[in-house]
């Protein structure tokens, strides 16, 4: 896999907004944001999209849903929830060839995306 701006953010070779880092994964601002709350959780290991999940990055893959909720609670927006979404390949909307999960919170978000019409009290 050839290098991406987040091997880069990785290698600290580029600066980030960091909320949570450990030998495994990175959570940072995402610097496009969608919502008033908006991060981005990456593994560290490159990994290109979600076809190319492995049987051993399963527990990797999992672990990045357990940081997304303890930075989502540590931002203040667990309890009122939050979207979490991966996106794959080109028709997916995936601009990054390295998985990233991103975390979108701090108001009601309406489904399909583009409808926020939802009134949520």
């Amino acid at each position: 896999m050839s290098e991406t701006i987040f091997t880069k953010i990785i290698n600290k070779e580029i600066p980030a907004d960091i909320l949570f880092e450990d030998d495994r994964v990175l959570a940072f601002k995402d610097i496009n944001p969608q919502a008033p709350v908006h991060f981005l959780v990456i593994p560290k290991k490159a990994i290109a999209t979600t076809n190319d999940i492995a049987q051993e990055d399963e527990a990797l893959v999992g672990y990045m849903h357990r940081i997304a909720a303890k930075v989502s609670a540590d931002l203040g927006v667990a309890n009122d929830g939050y979207r979490t979404v991966m996106n794959c390949n080109k028709h997916g909307g995936q601009t990054v060839y390295h998985i990233h999960l991103h975390v979108l919170a701090g108001k009601a978000l309406g489904w399909p995306p583009y409808q926020s019409k939802l009134k949520i009290e």
